[in-house]
């Protein structure tokens, strides 16, 4: 390896995350052949093929509990070379472990962030069962978790959610917004569950899941917190609409960036990272 930081190419995010014809597929013959509806949306993954330190980053690796108890496992890593502009804390898609997600947060370790990124239960190294709700509680064991670090300051946190990981955030943080959370980030994210069987399975495939703790349904109970929602404008996973349809029933204040040529995953990552910059920038301002 040469000490870079690999981006979420469009390879890494069909094998990662799934193109429509691999994610969306396997969601259907979920659909057609289970019950369960907890499991239709997530394909976790318990391998770790890299570590932060093999790109020359320090790290804490650490076992902390979401809010119901689960023993769940993430990184912490430190801003690099400086002092911190704030905490991070990144919830990942619906495929793989964290280790596969490496890429969507470094170039924010380099930026000046620190940034804590976990598994939920059932993916890598956590323990306990898939479960929406739980995923959910995850969300909230991760910020308590953050927030009893010494080398945090409670009052710069920033949400940032991928895809699966928008969606959990958003739910979690209407239910418990931390006094000191400055941002919350969703990128690629969907408004509704059944929206998403919908777009494979039709009305049948709909109808075989609730919407329960769907981001519509809270995302306007956020009303302090800014919001930025990212969305590439070709994004074969989830729809642009889905994005636009979080930004419009989004209460507080919001900013959108609708990026041409965007995929599933590799927006911020396009134009040589322009957005990146845009992000940044508008963190600046919030924070």
């Amino acid at each position: 390896m040469n000490g870079q930081v690999a981006d979420p190419t469009r390879a890494d995010v069909k094998e990662l995350l799934n193109d429509r014809n691999g994610e969306l597929s396997r969601l259907a013959q979920g659909l057609l052949g289970t019950g369960n509806t907890n499991r239709f949306f997530y394909f976790p993954t318990h391998d770790e093929p890299t570590t932060p330190a093999n790109w020359g980053f320090r790290y804490d690796d650490v076992t902390f509990p979401s809010s119901d108890g689960t023993k769940l496992h993430g990184w912490f890593m430190p801003a690099k070379g400086r002092q911190a502009k704030g905490t991070v804390v990144f919830s990942h898609g619906n495929a793989g472990s964290l280790s596969h997600h490496l890429g969507f947060v470094m170039w924010m370790v380099e930026a000046g962030y620190q940034v804590f990124m976990y598994d939920y239960r059932g993916f890598g190294r956590s323990k306990g069962e898939l479960d929406r709700k739980g995923m959910v509680e995850d969300v909230k064991g991760a910020f308590d978790y953050v927030l009893s670090r010494k080398d945090v300051n409670p009052k710069k946190l920033v949400s940032y959610g991928h895809s699966l990981g928008g969606a959990k955030s958003v739910t979690a943080l209407a239910e418990k917004n931390p006094s000191g959370l400055r941002a919350i980030v969703i990128d690629g994210t969907f408004a509704s569950y059944q929206a998403m069987a919908r777009i494979v399975g039709g009305q049948f495939g709909a109808d075989l899941i609730t919407d329960e703790f769907s981001p519509k349904d809270f995302i306007g109970k956020i009303s302090k917190t800014p919001l930025l929602v990212v969305h590439g404008d070709q994004d074969e996973v989830v729809p642009l609409s889905q994005g636009k349809e979080l930004f419009t029933l989004a209460s507080g204040p919001k900013t959108m960036f609708e990026v041409k040529g965007g995929h599933h995953g590799d927006s911020l990552a396009r134009n040589d990272g322009a957005y990146r910059k845009r992000m940044l920038e508008w963190l600046d301002g919030v924070m």
